[in-house]
């Protein structure tokens, strides 16, 4: 059975998951790339939340392209800079500060479209074999995502989980095949502003909600040795690889 065939994610590492892809430059930023090079036809940009690099981001990234049969980008689009954890569990004048910092260069969104457009256009020079690009954003990267999904997109189809500064403006401009999958960290009564937006007949669309899970699930906040936790990051990205098989 081929990965196209079955696009179903590989078993998953709970605890000491060693990445397996490589890292070179791509548009100017430092990118994790994994999947095969030599055999694929299908892209994937990864565009991670405030935390940045992390092991269960790059799992993912290694699970949808082996899934999907697809090479999977990770560009580190904060260069090295990131939130940390401890910002939000220990405050203190100094950490406010910094997140404080951080927050509002991460939360000025559009320029970091730029970026992302020169990393695809990077992307398709490097890789000519691959003739479509998906783009999947984890809480910050799906608000990247959500805005990089309109009229003149460069991608075939985007998603976001968990996804940060949900509006539904943002998903009245979505002109591509979309999925979003929230947590019950994301307001309601937006999530189903984005539903009654892109699902209903003749609209690819589709928007889920998990709701025993947190916001962060599925990125670099998941807890994989938690039972709860791992069956739904799991199902998560089993249905992303589902949604970007059949529009990808």
């Amino acid at each position: 059975m081929t990965c196209e065939a079955c696009n179903t994610i590989p078993p998953v590492i709970a605890v000491g998951y060693e990445p397996k892809g490589k890292w070179e430059e791509l548009g100017g930023l430092k990118t994790y790339i994994t999947g095969d090079e030599a055999i694929a036809t299908k892209g994937i940009v990864d565009v991670y939340d405030i935390f940045g690099i992390a092991t269960q981001t790059l799992q993912g990234a290694d699970r949808l392209a082996a899934a999907l049969g697809a090479v999977v980008l990770v560009p580190d689009f904060f260069k090295g800079d990131k939130a940390e954890g401890v910002w939000f569990t220990d405050p203190s004048p100094e950490n406010d500060a910094k997140k404080s910092a951080f927050m509002a260069k991460a939360m000025a969104f559009e320029p970091f479209l730029p970026a992302l457009e020169g990393v695809v256009q990077a992307a398709k020079g490097r890789f000519q074999k691959i003739g479509s690009w998906g783009g999947l954003g984890l809480c910050w990267g799906g608000k990247v995502l959500a805005l990089s999904s309109g009229p003149g997109t460069l991608f075939s189809v985007t998603g976001q989980v968990h996804p940060g500064k949900l509006a539904a403006e943002d998903a009245e401009k979505i002109t591509i095949p979309h999925i979003v999958l929230a947590s019950n960290g994301e307001d309601p009564a937006v999530v189903a502003e984005y539903k009654r937006i892109l699902e209903g007949e003749g609209k690819p669309g589709v928007v889920d909600t998990y709701p025993t899970m947190f916001h962060g699930w599925m990125g670099a906040r998941a807890n994989l040795e938690n039972e709860d936790n791992l069956k739904e990051w799991k199902r998560g990205y089993n249905q992303v690889a589902e949604f970007f098989a059949k529009h990808l």
